[in-house]
């Protein structure tokens, strides 16, 4: 579905991780993505910093009050390509979070939940497979 007006588009992510290592999932609702497990996250708005998109996107997906972020993961997510979506994805670990998770947005998000990073629900959003990957590997760009 390629035509000369497409661009990818800037998604960021956030991995909320809790006092015992655990990640928060969200399983999805919306079209992109359906009933896959996912990080908070969403769209980089014009004007914005990456960290203030990270911010913004937690906090209105789950309540969440995060900060201490950190650079973890920059990844071309290519597979909804038949789908003209097409998203440069910026992943950040959020070192602490302040608040309990919530369902802020239902017509995008199931539920939240806590897992293990080694025990970790199928299927995953492309985005935070990608962001997990970089994650565990150490290497921010692959």
């Amino acid at each position: 579905m390629e035509n000369e007006n497409n661009r990818p588009k800037v998604g960021v992510g956030v991995m909320v991780k809790n006092e015992q290592g655990k990640v928060l999932l969200g399983l999805r609702l919306s079209k992109h993505g359906y009933g896959t497990w996912s990080f908070p996250g969403g769209h980089l708005e014009f004007g914005e910093k990456m960290t203030q998109a990270a911010i913004r996107e937690a906090h209105e997906e789950t309540g969440l009050i995060v900060s201490d972020l950190e650079l973890t993961s920059v990844a071309d997510e290519l597979g909804a390509l038949d789908q003209g979506k097409h998203y440069i994805n910026i992943g950040f670990l959020a070192r602490a979070a302040s608040g309990n998770p919530a369902i802020k947005e239902p017509e995008k998000w199931e539920r939240w939940e806590w897992f293990d990073l080694n025990k970790l629900p199928e299927p995953l959003f492309e985005g935070t497979r990608l962001m997990i990957e970089r994650y565990k590997l150490g290497k921010i760009y692959k």
